[in-house]
């Protein structure tokens, strides 16, 4: 097994950067750059893209597609306390909102 994938950004090819020029004098291409895998990305997306960019232009080109694989029909909702005003310290001018979420309620799914 290989360990490197091409990065699947739709216009990683077209950048103008240095690291993608190959090929010999009169016949230079941009090509893709590899993704080196590693502990860190190998069984995220980043074993797949080589930068944020890439990955947000595949996301933009593809967003139809990757949603259709697992529809969202309905909302998801999590069930919660009631919220509650808390000082942060004896004297503070403002509250923080604690909000917990009501493990009775939980559904297991």
């Amino acid at each position: 097994m290989s360990e490197f994938n091409w990065c699947h950004g739709p216009s990683c090819h077209k950048q103008h950067t240095l690291d993608r020029i190959r090929g010999v004098k009169g016949s230079k291409v941009l090509r893709t750059r590899k993704v080196n895998l590693n502990n860190w990305n190998r069984d995220g997306f980043y074993s797949k893209f080589c930068s944020n960019s890439c990955y947000n232009e595949f996301a933009n080109k593809y967003v139809n597609e990757i949603t259709a694989i697992a529809p969202r029909t309905e909302c998801l909702e999590t069930p919660i306390n009631d919220p509650q005003k808390v000082k942060p310290y004896e004297g503070a001018q403002w509250y923080n909102t604690e909000i917990t979420v009501d493990e009775s309620r939980v559904r297991q799914d």
